[in-house]
């Protein structure tokens, strides 16, 4: 475990503390843990993420609801898990304002809010009753925003940058130093150069995210604001990279996570009990003093970071994920539910006869395999069908082939979780023991597949994207890669 060395600070005299906190909450599109400095990364620099580290809290299992971006900010708006959501479980959909979040409800109580970038996105938030994002009304950055704030009245902002999302501009973070020979490659995929490069590129992202979020604090710190600001500095989703973003494994689901707030956080500390973004949004409407609806399925975070040592009910996590990309003809989801504690991840596939990758063949989306983000990596890894190397994953398996009804990792001995333990007899009790935990919540939180394990609910949900842009965006990519998809621009796959 890291340890962050709080920083000397004067307190804030009780007297001089706003009745109702700032709030700004600043979220990447596509970043996973353990990206930056302070969790021990040796070549992404992170220092704003890493100062609110050492000013405040790091948490080290924090993990969004679902590894997609429209559900999985669904569910920090809302504090609902993303069945709990209808529609706004699946990407691409209609978002329904029945379903109270904090940015609107602080509105209601005097807040003057805002965003900037990506807030819930994407799909149709209009259909579902809203006449403007659910994270707030669109400014054309927090500089614009504070200015325009009325003097004296608490704030609440969402910068929603769209880094480290693809696609890329190959060759960005060799090409700023970073070393190629020091990238640490996860498991699941191969460890080649074009691949190191290509996680070079997604770092170069991440610390433009880090630098842009860095800028918003010194805006906050000129106008002696920072101190009286909740600052929460997290992601989405993990990176778009194959098994990881849309996945249920830990490079899906488990997110960097820092919260700095003077007058309730010390400095230093470090937080490693189980907390879901369903835990955001009565956070901050019990810091504005406002009652927590009877919907949110969330807890707060505050009697955590009072203590952060008692983990009672903070034990374990739950996943989830509905349909990502088109990506299926028929336009099919593929459901996913889990559990994650200390030890033990387990997963349940619950239409495993779907490819949970996408089709092998285009339908709507993105491409073949579509809700793999393209990538030279993920070309590198199509282009491994059928090869096997003796001591090395079978990489195309584990991206795009179809994947057992259940799935069992020992995650401190299996970090990228490669060796499925479901059928091994040694854990049968394990497994016995989180198939239950897992049908208790789903029950629990009324999720359809508790009783309906193959509803087609979320198959039948409208899917809402632009395809004109959506192919435009490929296109670009493509022309960016200038492909050959099997070798990178300038670094080969060797």
């Amino acid at each position: 475990m890291w340890s962050c060395q709080p920083q000397a600070k004067e307190e804030l005299a009780a007297e001089n503390l706003p009745e109702q906190p700032n709030i700004l909450f600043l979220i990447a599109d596509d970043w996973s843990f353990p990206h930056a400095g302070v969790y021990g990364d040796q070549i992404v620099r992170t220092p704003t993420f890493d100062r609110l580290a050492r000013e405040g809290a790091v948490f080290s299992n924090a993990y969004c609801a679902a590894p997609s971006c429209a559900p999985s900010r669904a569910a920090v708006l809302t504090g609902r898990y993303p069945h709990q959501l209808e529609s706004a479980g699946n990407l691409w959909s209609i978002i329904p304002d029945k379903f109270p979040n904090w940015v609107s409800l602080l509105t209601e109580a005097g807040y003057f809010s805002g965003k900037t970038r990506k807030g819930w996105a994407p799909g149709d938030f209009e259909r579902g009753g809203y006449t403007h994002n659910p994270a707030g009304k669109d400014f054309g950055s927090f500089r614009e925003f504070f200015t325009a704030r009325p003097k004296g009245q608490p704030f609440c902002f969402w910068f929603g940058s769209t880094d480290p999302h693809r696609t890329y501009v190959p060759n960005t973070g060799i090409h700023t130093g970073m070393p190629l020979e020091s990238v640490q490659v996860p498991g699941f995929m191969p460890d080649v150069d074009c691949v190191r490069n290509d996680i070079l590129d997604y770092y170069f992202e991440v610390e433009r995210f880090d630098r842009e979020c860095g800028q918003i604090l010194q805006m906050l710190e000129a106008a002696g604001e920072l101190d009286n600001t909740i600052i929460v500095m997290t992601s989405d989703n993990g990176m778009p990279f194959p098994r990881a973003k849309a996945n249920l494994y830990d490079y899906g689901t488990r997110m960097p996570l820092a919260i700095r707030y003077p007058p309730r956080v010390s400095g230093g500390t470090d937080v490693d009990a189980f907390v879901n973004f369903v835990d955001f949004a009565p956070s901050f409407l019990e810091a504005a003093g406002l009652e927590v609806p009877d919907m949110v399925s969330g807890e707060s975070l505050w009697p955590l970071l009072s203590d952060p040592t008692d983990r009672t009910g903070r034990e374990q996590v739950f996943l989830e994920r509905e349909r990502h990309a088109n990506v299926r003809k028929g336009d099919l989801s593929y459901p996913m539910r889990a559990v994650r504690n200390d030890e033990f991840l387990y997963i349940r596939n619950l239409i495993p006869d779907r490819w949970p990758a996408g089709d092998p063949s285009v339908y709507q989306s993105v491409g073949q395999w579509g809700d793999v983000d393209n990538s030279i990596s993920k070309y590198l890894i199509m282009d491994m069908e059928g090869q096997t190397v003796a001591g090395q994953a079978d990489f195309f398996q584990l991206t795009f082939g179809k994947r057992p009804e259940e799935e069992l990792y020992a995650v401190s001995e299996d970090p990228f979780q490669l060796k499925n333990l479901a059928t091994d007899p040694a854990y049968a009790d394990v497994l016995a023991g989180l198939r239950t935990t897992l049908d208790e919540w789903m029950t629990a939180t009324d999720d359809i597949r508790a009783t309906e394990p193959q509803s087609i609910y979320w198959d039948t949900v409208l899917y809402t994207p632009n395809y004109q842009f959506k192919n435009f965006e490929l296109a670009a990519e493509i022309d960016a890669y200038k492909i050959d998809p099997l070798r990178g621009p300038d670094i080969p796959c060797k």
